[in-house]
Protein backbone atom coordinates (compact mmCIF):
# COMPACT_ATOMS: atom_id res chain seq x y z
CA UNK A 1 0.00 0.00 0.00
CA UNK A 2 1.21 3.33 -0.39
CA UNK A 3 2.83 5.27 2.31
CA UNK A 4 1.59 8.75 3.77
CA UNK A 5 3.91 11.21 3.52
CA UNK A 6 5.12 14.67 5.35
CA UNK A 7 7.47 15.93 2.99
CA UNK A 8 9.31 19.25 3.51
CA UNK A 9 10.23 21.68 0.75
CA UNK A 10 13.16 23.95 2.74
CA UNK A 11 13.53 26.03 -1.03
CA UNK A 12 16.32 28.35 -0.52
CA UNK A 13 16.25 28.82 3.14
CA UNK A 14 18.73 27.79 5.83
CA UNK A 15 22.48 28.15 6.73
CA UNK A 16 23.78 25.06 7.58
CA UNK A 17 23.97 25.53 11.44
CA UNK A 18 20.15 26.28 11.11
CA UNK A 19 19.53 23.26 9.41
CA UNK A 20 21.19 20.86 11.44
CA UNK A 21 19.29 22.79 14.59
CA UNK A 22 16.32 22.18 12.25
CA UNK A 23 17.00 18.15 11.58
CA UNK A 24 17.92 17.98 15.38
CA UNK A 25 15.30 19.45 16.93
CA UNK A 26 13.05 17.51 14.45
CA UNK A 27 14.58 13.73 15.66
CA UNK A 28 14.55 14.59 18.70
CA UNK A 29 10.76 14.77 19.55
CA UNK A 30 8.99 11.75 20.00
CA UNK A 31 7.43 10.27 17.11
CA UNK A 32 4.48 7.49 17.06
CA UNK A 33 5.31 6.93 13.63
CA UNK A 34 4.40 3.39 11.69
CA UNK A 35 5.51 1.63 8.73
CA UNK A 36 2.74 3.84 6.75
CA UNK A 37 4.25 6.62 7.53
CA UNK A 38 7.55 8.71 6.02
CA UNK A 39 8.87 11.89 6.19
CA UNK A 40 10.80 13.54 3.55
CA UNK A 41 12.93 16.59 4.00
CA UNK A 42 14.14 18.29 0.89
CA UNK A 43 17.16 20.15 1.53
CA UNK A 44 19.08 22.14 -0.08
CA UNK A 45 21.61 20.52 -2.03
CA UNK A 46 24.84 22.29 0.34
CA UNK A 47 23.15 19.88 2.89
CA UNK A 48 22.19 16.89 1.61
CA UNK A 49 25.18 14.52 3.02
CA UNK A 50 24.80 16.11 6.28
CA UNK A 51 21.14 15.80 7.01
CA UNK A 52 21.24 11.99 5.67
CA UNK A 53 23.85 11.29 8.37
CA UNK A 54 22.01 13.14 10.60
CA UNK A 55 18.79 11.22 9.52
CA UNK A 56 21.13 7.55 9.69
CA UNK A 57 21.12 4.68 7.37
CA UNK A 58 18.60 2.56 8.53
CA UNK A 59 16.10 5.47 9.79
CA UNK A 60 12.41 3.59 8.16
CA UNK A 61 10.92 7.04 9.04
CA UNK A 62 13.17 9.71 7.97
CA UNK A 63 14.81 10.14 4.55
CA UNK A 64 16.29 13.00 2.45
CA UNK A 65 15.18 14.46 -0.90
CA UNK A 66 16.48 16.98 -3.82
CA UNK A 67 14.71 20.04 -5.08
CA UNK A 68 15.62 19.12 -8.44
CA UNK A 69 17.66 17.84 -11.09
CA UNK A 70 19.06 18.28 -14.18
CA UNK A 71 17.45 16.46 -16.90
CA UNK A 72 20.89 15.06 -18.85
CA UNK A 73 23.36 12.39 -17.01
CA UNK A 74 25.88 14.33 -16.86
CA UNK A 75 28.52 17.14 -19.30
CA UNK A 76 29.26 21.08 -19.58
CA UNK A 77 25.81 22.00 -17.51
CA UNK A 78 27.66 24.81 -14.82
CA UNK A 79 25.76 24.88 -11.76
CA UNK A 80 23.47 21.57 -11.96
CA UNK A 81 23.18 18.58 -10.07
CA UNK A 82 22.66 15.54 -12.11
CA UNK A 83 20.76 12.18 -10.91
CA UNK A 84 23.99 9.99 -11.01
CA UNK A 85 25.44 12.99 -8.25
CA UNK A 86 22.29 12.23 -6.13
CA UNK A 87 22.49 8.34 -6.39
CA UNK A 88 25.76 8.35 -5.48
CA UNK A 89 25.45 9.75 -2.12
CA UNK A 90 22.03 7.85 -1.36
CA UNK A 91 19.74 10.17 -2.06
CA UNK A 92 16.49 8.86 -2.43
CA UNK A 93 14.09 11.05 -3.55
CA UNK A 94 13.91 14.12 -5.59
CA UNK A 95 11.59 17.01 -6.41
CA UNK A 96 10.45 17.56 -9.76
CA UNK A 97 8.10 20.15 -11.23
CA UNK A 98 7.58 22.59 -8.70
CA UNK A 99 5.59 25.36 -9.88
CA UNK A 100 8.44 27.61 -9.21
CA UNK A 101 10.98 25.75 -11.42
CA UNK A 102 7.83 25.69 -13.47
CA UNK A 103 7.23 29.59 -13.90
CA UNK A 104 10.70 31.44 -12.42
CA UNK A 105 13.15 28.81 -14.69
CA UNK A 106 10.62 27.89 -17.87
CA UNK A 107 10.41 23.94 -17.01
CA UNK A 108 8.05 22.73 -20.02
CA UNK A 109 6.52 19.82 -19.39
CA UNK A 110 8.74 17.93 -21.84
CA UNK A 111 11.74 18.78 -19.79
CA UNK A 112 10.19 17.29 -16.59
CA UNK A 113 9.40 13.79 -18.50
CA UNK A 114 13.04 13.90 -19.37
CA UNK A 115 13.92 14.81 -15.63
CA UNK A 116 11.37 11.92 -14.19
CA UNK A 117 13.28 9.37 -16.69
CA UNK A 118 16.66 10.19 -15.46
CA UNK A 119 15.96 10.36 -11.79
CA UNK A 120 14.05 6.64 -12.43
CA UNK A 121 16.71 5.79 -14.31
CA UNK A 122 19.32 6.41 -11.38
CA UNK A 123 16.63 4.99 -9.07
CA UNK A 124 15.48 8.02 -7.53
CA UNK A 125 12.09 8.62 -6.60
CA UNK A 126 10.64 11.30 -8.14
CA UNK A 127 7.91 13.56 -6.16
CA UNK A 128 6.13 15.03 -9.37
CA UNK A 129 4.56 18.28 -8.68
CA UNK A 130 1.41 19.62 -10.59
CA UNK A 131 -1.26 22.48 -10.22
CA UNK A 132 -3.30 25.43 -11.95
CA UNK A 133 -2.51 29.26 -11.68
CA UNK A 134 -5.64 31.32 -10.17
CA UNK A 135 -6.83 32.02 -14.11
CA UNK A 136 -7.57 28.49 -14.83
CA UNK A 137 -9.46 27.85 -11.01
CA UNK A 138 -11.47 30.85 -11.96
CA UNK A 139 -12.29 29.06 -14.66
CA UNK A 140 -13.38 25.51 -13.77
CA UNK A 141 -10.96 24.17 -15.99
CA UNK A 142 -8.18 22.84 -13.78
CA UNK A 143 -8.69 18.98 -14.38
CA UNK A 144 -7.88 19.49 -17.81
CA UNK A 145 -4.93 21.50 -17.03
CA UNK A 146 -3.37 19.03 -14.53
CA UNK A 147 -4.60 15.89 -16.42
CA UNK A 148 -2.19 17.90 -19.19
CA UNK A 149 0.40 17.96 -16.90
CA UNK A 150 0.29 14.20 -15.93
CA UNK A 151 -0.22 12.74 -19.77
CA UNK A 152 3.05 14.89 -20.99
CA UNK A 153 5.20 14.06 -18.44
CA UNK A 154 4.21 11.09 -16.24
CA UNK A 155 1.54 8.99 -18.67
CA UNK A 156 4.91 7.69 -20.86
CA UNK A 157 6.20 5.64 -17.51
CA UNK A 158 5.81 1.63 -17.42
CA UNK A 159 3.23 0.54 -14.73
CA UNK A 160 6.54 -0.19 -12.36
CA UNK A 161 7.82 3.09 -13.15
CA UNK A 162 4.82 4.56 -12.10
CA UNK A 163 4.70 2.87 -8.52
CA UNK A 164 7.56 5.14 -7.59
CA UNK A 165 5.99 8.09 -8.09
CA UNK A 166 4.99 10.25 -5.67
CA UNK A 167 2.50 12.80 -6.88
CA UNK A 168 2.11 16.54 -5.22
CA UNK A 169 -1.05 18.24 -5.92
CA UNK A 170 0.06 22.04 -5.53
CA UNK A 171 -2.39 24.79 -6.73
CA UNK A 172 -0.11 27.15 -7.59
CA UNK A 173 -2.61 29.85 -6.21
CA UNK A 174 -2.44 28.71 -3.01
CA UNK A 175 1.36 28.74 -2.56
CA UNK A 176 2.92 30.99 -0.22
CA UNK A 177 -0.58 33.25 -0.57
CA UNK A 178 -1.58 31.79 2.94
CA UNK A 179 -4.76 30.18 0.70
CA UNK A 180 -5.61 26.86 0.93
CA UNK A 181 -7.65 24.79 -1.34
CA UNK A 182 -10.61 24.13 0.67
CA UNK A 183 -11.42 20.31 1.86
CA UNK A 184 -13.71 19.85 -0.91
CA UNK A 185 -11.23 21.67 -3.11
CA UNK A 186 -8.44 19.84 -2.33
CA UNK A 187 -10.29 15.65 -2.00
CA UNK A 188 -12.10 16.81 -5.52
CA UNK A 189 -8.47 17.30 -7.26
CA UNK A 190 -7.14 14.38 -5.28
CA UNK A 191 -9.82 12.19 -6.63
CA UNK A 192 -9.79 13.14 -10.21
CA UNK A 193 -5.56 12.86 -10.21
CA UNK A 194 -6.42 8.88 -8.98
CA UNK A 195 -9.45 8.41 -11.18
CA UNK A 196 -6.89 9.28 -13.87
CA UNK A 197 -4.66 6.90 -12.71
CA UNK A 198 -6.74 4.04 -12.56
CA UNK A 199 -7.55 4.76 -16.37
CA UNK A 200 -4.08 5.33 -17.66
CA UNK A 201 -2.90 1.89 -15.85
CA UNK A 202 -5.27 0.13 -12.91
CA UNK A 203 -6.69 0.61 -9.63
CA UNK A 204 -3.45 -1.32 -8.50
CA UNK A 205 -1.30 1.66 -9.47
CA UNK A 206 -3.74 4.28 -8.50
CA UNK A 207 -3.96 2.44 -4.72
CA UNK A 208 0.32 2.55 -4.91
CA UNK A 209 0.88 5.98 -5.71
CA UNK A 210 0.71 8.53 -3.24
CA UNK A 211 -0.60 12.03 -3.96
CA UNK A 212 0.07 14.68 -1.56
CA UNK A 213 -1.48 18.04 -1.41
CA UNK A 214 0.89 21.71 -1.43
CA UNK A 215 -0.27 24.77 -1.05
CA UNK A 216 -0.07 26.81 2.64
CA UNK A 217 -0.20 23.34 4.55
CA UNK A 218 -0.11 24.54 7.78
CA UNK A 219 0.01 23.05 11.35
CA UNK A 220 -3.44 24.15 12.20
CA UNK A 221 -5.17 22.79 8.75
CA UNK A 222 -3.03 19.42 7.81
CA UNK A 223 -4.85 17.29 9.62
CA UNK A 224 -7.91 18.30 8.15
CA UNK A 225 -6.81 18.30 4.98
CA UNK A 226 -5.01 14.52 5.45
CA UNK A 227 -8.17 13.36 6.66
CA UNK A 228 -9.90 13.63 3.10
CA UNK A 229 -9.50 9.46 1.82
CA UNK A 230 -8.06 10.47 -1.21
CA UNK A 231 -5.17 12.88 0.34
CA UNK A 232 -1.98 10.58 1.45
CA UNK A 233 0.04 13.66 3.17
CA UNK A 234 1.90 17.12 2.28
CA UNK A 235 4.65 18.65 0.64
CA UNK A 236 5.33 21.62 3.08
CA UNK A 237 6.86 24.97 2.50
CA UNK A 238 7.56 27.83 5.28
CA UNK A 239 5.64 25.37 8.39
CA UNK A 240 8.49 23.16 7.29
CA UNK A 241 11.24 25.41 8.99
CA UNK A 242 9.71 25.51 12.47
CA UNK A 243 10.14 22.40 14.21
CA UNK A 244 7.27 22.34 15.91
CA UNK A 245 4.71 23.06 13.54
CA UNK A 246 6.21 20.56 11.13
CA UNK A 247 5.82 18.13 14.14
CA UNK A 248 2.28 18.50 14.12
CA UNK A 249 2.23 18.24 10.48
CA UNK A 250 3.70 14.97 10.86
CA UNK A 251 1.33 14.01 13.35
CA UNK A 252 -1.87 14.89 10.75
CA UNK A 253 -0.99 12.12 9.06
CA UNK A 254 -2.16 9.32 11.42
CA UNK A 255 -5.93 8.86 10.53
Amino acid sequence: MRKFIAAANWKMNCTKEQAKTLVEDLLAISHTLDKRHLVVLAVPYPYLIMVKDLVGQNNDYFTVAAQNIHHKDHGAYTGEISAAMLASIGVEYVVIGHSERREQFGESNEVLAQKVNIALEYGLKPIFCCGEPLEVREAGTQNEYVKKQLQESLFHLSTEQMKNVVIAYEPIWAIGTGKTASIEQAQDMHFHLRAMLIKQYDENVANSVSILYGGSVKADNAEALFNCPSVDGGLVGGASLIAADFEKIIEGLKR
